[in-house]
């Protein structure tokens, strides 16, 4: 088989290539479950040889045959791990490449019904992602063995479902995608802001999250929360390089330094989201983006459009009314109407129960203080934000807040 020389972006090639291979063996094959043992393997393989080997001029063809006949290998017999290393090395005819995007079909089986939401995550990561199991650990934070048995379960229970390797029927195909986006969010999220650990980024998954919804909206070019959700995570994710100091401490939003935003991807997202909020009915996605392209917009931070966020959170709380929505409103209506009449709708959000306990809601509560001027008050809500945050630039960024209002308490009564 002719080959080509080790490209820098194989690890690139290899995720590209892992759902349409994927799809390939399981509509040969039909069992999703061993199929995509068998392309884990195959992928494994190539990571290891192809550098050395170079990579085959057909590479998705090298992966379709080698992950077929580990397939075959792991349906014969016990003995097929001892024959994977001279199974692997074969040289096979590449086989065709088929011409049908299995993506699709893919990113809906991983976000099947039946499957929590971390299993559909997990699975998403590993099937359409590409993502061996010690990565998809290493990125969620969670020991590989959790990881192992997510997937396991997850393809288990889909097995148990019945469920095949097809497009799902119209009627069910909108409520599949609506949780193949939010899954897709969650994973740019954890991305974004690390929900718990040492860094405050972890950028290989908002990549990864950026990479398939890229690949969702080529598979549907006319969907507008498909589009505002590719906005929305270009918008956020080009604030990136400046929402940390060389230290690693948090800087938020208010005191980035703007000029390392990344243009491009600021450019790209407000022409997305521009054109799609005047092409498609209006939903969520849409108008989260649109809320960050407003800040996005804006040179300096005191330039920002406050009134139009306001409304704009106002639209995104009719339509899709959550403790988070809430709090960003109440934010944004402190930074319109002072922070009197915010704190009085805070007091009433404290009562949700889904914001009993998060650090989120004392943060907010400690920054209206702020405002107001009740610095002791800030200080303790400021403090209540650390302890309860698992991220660890946070539990610095809200510690020095606290510490700084007590200096500055401290300065005036000296």
């Amino acid at each position: 088989m002719g080959v080509l020389s080790a490209p820098a972006g194989l690890e690139d090639l290899l995720r590209e290539s892992a759902p349409q291979v994927l799809g390939a063996v399981v509509r040969r094959f039909g069992d999703f479950d061993t199929c995509e043992d068998a392309v884990q393997e195959a992928l494994l393989a190539a990571a290891r040889q192809w550098p050395v080997e170079g990579v085959p001029v057909n590479p998705r063809g090298w992966l379709i045959t080698v992950a077929a006949r580990r397939r075959i290998e792991l349906l014969r017999s016990e003995t097929a791990r001892r024959r994977r290393e001279e199974a692997i090395r074969y040289d096979p005819q590449p086989a065709p490449a088929s011409a049908v995007d299995d993506s699709l079909t893919l990113l809906l089986l991983c976000a099947h019904p039946a499957l929590s939401t971390a299993s559909q995550v997990a699975l998403t990561l590993r099937a359409v992602g590409g993502l061996s199991t010690a990565e998809i650990a290493r990125a969620l934070l969670v020991p590989e063995a959790t990881v192992g048995q997510r997937i396991s379960r997850a393809k288990q229970r889909i097995r148990d479902s019945g469920a095949t390797f097809s497009l799902p029927p119209p009627g069910e195909r909108e409520t599949r995608l609506v949780a193949v986006r939010q899954v897709l969010y969650l994973i740019f999220n954890e991305g974004h802001t690390a929900s718990s650990g040492a860094r405050l980024h972890r950028p290989e998954l908002s990549a990864e999250a950026i990479r398939l919804t890229r690949l969702l909206r080529a598979q549907l070019p006319g969907d507008g929360e498909v589009a505002g959700l590719l906005a929305l995570m270009l918008l956020t994710d080009a604030r990136r390089p400046a929402r940390t100091r060389d230290d690693g401490a948090l800087v938020p939003l208010a005191e980035q330094d703007r000029s390392r935003w990344d243009a491009a991807a600021i450019a790209e997202g407000v022409a997305l989201i521009t054109a799609t909020l005047a092409a498609a009915p209006i939903g969520p996605y849409q108008l989260q983006a649109a809320i960050a392209a407003v800040h996005d917009e804006a040179a300096r931070a005191e330039e920002t459009d406050w009134p139009q966020i306001l409304r704009l959170y106002g639209m995104l709380h009719a339509l899709s009314p959550g403790p988070m929505v809430q709090l960003n409103r109440i934010v944004a209506l402190a930074e319109v109407h002072g922070p009197a009449p915010a704190l009085a709708q805070l007091d009433r959000a404290r009562d949700d129960p889904a914001l009993r306990g998060h650090h989120r809601l004392a943060a907010v509560r400690a920054h209206l203080l702020e405002k107001c001027g009740d610095r002791p008050a800030a200080r303790a809500a400021y403090l209540e934000a650390a302890r309860l945050t698992l991220s660890a630039p946070e539990q610095r960024y809200l510690a020095g807040r606290a510490a700084a209002l007590r200096s500055a308490g401290d300065d005036r009564s000296s």
